[in-house]
């Protein structure tokens, strides 16, 4: 590695922890003052029938599932942190690439915020409910995380080619044998 891309590389890492810090602290700011806003509270309508800030502690994951499994929860999320860390380390430090390692800050953002709350409260505090739809109680860190897989479906769908998935499961993998032929 050049010394001008080694200079990048350290920018590109700065820059995006940087950006975890600011998401996390929105997140955790906007967590702060659903506790202190809704908390025992009635729910708080934006649009009748469509969308309400509705305080829930949710001890499970996504969906209420797994209710009550702090330890599991704690031991994935800091497996999954530290492979975003090096997953982010191994994308290429090239515009063409950006996107993904955008998907990268603002999974471990949404990671970290989550995680935060199970160490400090031992559940995660959701509060924003689409009641048109029923959905499921939500909150930032959850946004970053479903907006970040959602573009990383769309960007392996519409935006990589093969040639770009290739290169990145080589730099990712370095240790897997890679490419079709059959020497």
């Amino acid at each position: 590695m050049n010394r001008n891309s080694k200079k990048h590389r350290v920018g590109l890492f700065s820059l995006g922890a940087l950006l975890v810090l600011l998401l996390v602290f929105l997140d955790q700011v906007s967590k702060y003052l659903a506790v202190a806003k809704l908390k025992d509270q009635a729910s708080f309508v934006i649009l009748k029938g469509v969308f309400e800030l509705h305080y829930l502690e949710n001890h499970g994951a996504a969906f209420g599932v797994l209710q009550g499994k702090k330890f599991f929860f704690i031991t994935v999320t800091v497996l999954m942190i530290a492979l975003l860390i090096y997953v982010y380390g191994r994308i290429p430090v090239e515009k063409h690439f950006y996107p993904l390692h955008g998907i990268c800050i603002a999974l471990f953002a949404g990671a970290v915020g989550n995680f935060i709350d199970r160490i400090l409260h031992n559940y995660v505090i959701d509060f924003f409910y689409f009641s048109l739809i029923d959905f499921p109680i939500f909150n930032v860190a959850d946004i970053y995380v479903t907006c970040a897989m959602a573009l990383f479906i769309m960007l392996l769908l519409f935006y990589y080619k093969e040639a770009d998935l290739d290169r990145l499961t080589a730099l990712i993998f370095p240790w897997k044998k890679h490419g079709v032929s059959g020497s």
